[in-house]
């Protein structure tokens, strides 16, 4: 469980977070929507320790990280994994040294020992597989579509299987179609982790598609949290104008797919 108390971080005049608490869930995929700007990045860079906030604390499983650094830091988030916005791939390795960057660095976190070269080379095949880029291995990430970036870089997140996986706008800049399939490998790799998911974006269909809970982040506070239906009748102009946004729930379409993929043993995304 996370749990963040009277977060305070401001860069130079501008105040970004100003007293936030939030409690996260064991098991649950909570999506923390708000307009740009309004602190959703910082949030999640803080949970992982990037950065540190002026004043308050973040508890992860009991831990206060908000203070760490160094080893004790590395110990208390080496089980989190995060989707960066822009997928964050080293550019200089292909598909496959990409997703197999941390198993080679820190080896089975579980068992303390390291993975030897086949073991690695299943784990990056069963991720590759898993997000829909099997056979692209030795491509770069210069020859990789926006959407097929995305999914590499959830390959790399999922390939050492973290408990807890953030992530940041996984689908801006995304076709609607190529959107609803990152949105689909979210919920997939949430149901086969077994992990804690925190998603902020600006799409409100993404959220529908992908969320158990919604939070809405405003003047550097959460104002709102509960789950979809709850938080659709929220009365707040920028609640209503996400309901405008909404021409059909996209969780028709989703659990569609998930009833075909289940009747057809897997999904094509």
């Amino acid at each position: 469980m996370i749990k963040i108390r009277n977060l305070w971080k401001k860069y130079g005049k501008l105040q970004v977070l100003a007293g936030l608490d939030l409690d996260v869930q064991n098991g649950e995929t909570l999506v923390i929507l708000g307009r740009s700007g309004m602190g959703k990045s910082v949030l999640l860079k803080h949970i992982i320790g990037i950065s540190k906030p002026d004043e308050g604390s973040i508890e992860v499983n009991g831990t206060d990280v908000s203070g760490l650094s160094g080893q004790e830091l590395y110990k208390a988030i080496i089980d989190m994994g995060m989707l960066f916005q822009g997928a964050a791939l080293f550019d200089s390795m292909n598909v496959e040294e990409n997703t197999a960057f941390f198993l080679k660095e820190h080896g089975n976190l579980k068992e303390g020992k390291k993975y030897t070269d086949n073991e690695v080379q299943d784990l990056v095949d069963h991720a590759l597989e898993m997000v829909g880029l099997a056979g692209t291995q030795k491509k770069m990430p210069s020859e990789l579509s926006g959407g097929m970036r995305k999914r590499a870089g959830l390959a790399r997140l999922i390939v050492y299987r973290p408990s807890l996986l953030l992530y940041d706008e996984p689908t801006t800049g995304l076709d609607p179609i190529t959107a609803m399939q990152i949105n689909q490998l979210i919920v997939k790799t949430q149901k086969e982790l077994k992990g804690t998911s925190i998603v902020v974006t600006h799409d409100i269909l993404s959220a529908l598609s992908v969320g158990n809970r919604l939070a809405l982040i405003k003047d550097g506070k959460i104002a709102y949290i509960a789950d979809p239906d709850s938080f659709l009748k929220i009365d707040d102009p920028v609640i209503e104008f996400l309901r405008k946004m909404i021409s059909e729930d996209p969780r028709k379409f989703r659990d569609s797919c998930f009833n075909n993929a289940n009747n057809n043993k897997g999904l094509n995304v």
